[in-house]
């Protein structure tokens, strides 16, 4: 029992380190995994489209019925002959019973078959579903992290301006006190120092509302999140090095591209199931019936008959008032619609995975670009504050300065981010987006 305190403290002390130690973007993923409504739905949505299968099979197996009845007769035997010529004027109650068992075996259906198809397909289109609804669970989750990242970003660019225009206002006001600068190097510290407070206000309002957003994802406030600590060097390191690579690659792996297809080819499956209707059916029959009290309205006395059966039943179908034709020209409209919309939805897919990549492209020089003007930017205020030091730059020179540094990091940090999202798209543009490309994307961020 003496060891208890120094346990509770440990666990208290590792409760407190977790809740301090930053989440990354893979374990916001595993809470969005467990927490997402969009994600659960879908998921119940696959599990019940799993279920077409066995329905459309149910149309080759048995289908077997049992019925059963219970009656009770008064018979007015006024009239009914005994069989002797005498009239026997009495009421008769009669009861009755009836069992009957009835199978019926689907030999031929056209209609059936092609059931069972549309629901392979339609298994599959399910699978594909859910597959792009996790996908964008994982874009989900990755825009609303990194949206959060940019906001900080954008907070901590305004603490920081924030801070060092106060710095350069006190020194402006101790300078004009001495008489060594005029009153405008104070206005202007100031003016800069209230449009930054101002600033830094609307940065973590809008920090607040990003937080918010990914909290509808993952169902809690996220409170400290892990940003890139440092710019990765070598941002190549696609897995096609063309356009048209990926543009290949997509026609033949985007899963909404493959969801299409298998609409197209449930309105194709379709079209034959409506056809299907002008086909004869034939069905193996059987009953078995056990019945008493028979005829007993009739001949004032029931019998009891048990009867069995067994036989081939065809149905030929010779006019229907044209409603198949009518139907069958309905659904080969819809089919040419599907038709339409593949073809639609493959030249979207087509322009989304060349902006995407020219996005990721274009991302890459735009950071080493950044990189190397934050770099620039950096020298440039420590030559002007050495400058303003000397008496040859003005207080106005360290601010705006100042200013072009903290904008060139900020303008860094987001333009990585965005990078780093567009390669997540263009992988699910291309039908590779799965947790080892987050898991990539979450290495790049961590460095």
């Amino acid at each position: 029992m003496k060891f208890l305190p120094f346990v509770f403290a440990a666990f208290i002390g590792i409760q407190t380190l977790s809740t301090l130690q930053a989440a990354d973007l893979m374990s916001i993923y595993q809470e969005a995994l467990a927490q997402d409504t969009q994600y659960r739905s879908a998921r119940a949505a696959y599990q019940a489209a799993q279920e077409k299968l066995i329905q459309g099979r149910a149309g080759f197996l048995p289908t077997i019925t049992l019925s059963g009845s219970r009656t009770i007769q008064q018979v007015d035997a006024n009239n009914v002959f005994t069989g002797v010529g005498n009239i026997n004027p009495q009421e008769v109650t009669i009861h009755g019973r009836g069992v009957v068992l009835s199978a019926t075996q689907p030999i031929f259906r056209m209609e059936n078959i092609v059931i069972y198809q549309q629901s392979k397909t339609e298994v599959s289109r399910a699978d594909a579903q859910f597959i792009v609804a996790g996908q964008d669970l994982i874009l989900r989750v990755a825009q609303a992290y990194f949206d959060v990242l940019d906001a900080q970003v954008d907070v901590e660019v305004a603490e920081a301006q924030k801070k060092a225009i106060l710095k350069q206002l006190e020194q402006a006001k101790r300078n004009f006190e001495v008489g060594v600068s005029t009153i405008v190097d104070t206005n202007e510290a100031q003016a800069r120092y209230d449009l930054t407070t101002s600033q830094e206000i609307a940065a973590r309002n809008a920090l607040e509302i990003r937080k918010r957003t990914l909290q509808g994802i993952i169902d809690r406030l996220p409170e400290n999140l892990a940003g890139a600590r440092e710019i990765a060097s070598n941002l190549t390191g696609l897995r096609y090095n063309s356009m048209d690579e990926w543009v290949r690659t997509a026609e033949e792996k985007n899963f909404a591209l493959k969801i299409q297809q298998a609409a197209y080819e449930i309105a194709a499956q379709e079209v034959k199931k409506v056809w299907s209707q002008h086909y004869p059916t034939v069905d193996l029959v059987a009953q078995y019936s056990d019945q008493t009290g028979v005829g007993g309205a009739i001949t004032g006395r029931g019998i009891d008959l048990i009867s069995k059966s067994i036989g081939v039943q065809l149905n030929v179908p010779l006019f229907q008032g044209f409603s198949v034709q009518s139907r069958v020209r309905e659904v080969l409209a819809l089919q040419n619609r599907a038709l339409h919309d593949l073809e639609n939805t493959r030249r979207s897919i087509t322009l989304q995975v060349r902006q995407q990549f020219l996005n990721v492209t274009n991302g890459i020089a735009q950071v080493k670009a950044l990189k190397q003007a934050l770099l620039s930017s950096k020298s440039q205020l420590d030559s002007t504050i050495l400058g303003q030091e000397v008496g040859v730059r003005t207080e106005v020179d360290v601010l705006n300065a100042q200013q072009q540094m903290y904008s060139a990091r900020r303008d860094l940090a987001k333009a990585y981010h965005s990078y780093l999202m567009s390669r997540l798209r263009l992988s699910a543009e291309a039908g590779e987006l799965d947790e080892e490309v987050l898991k990539e994307i979450n290495a790049l961020l961590l460095l």
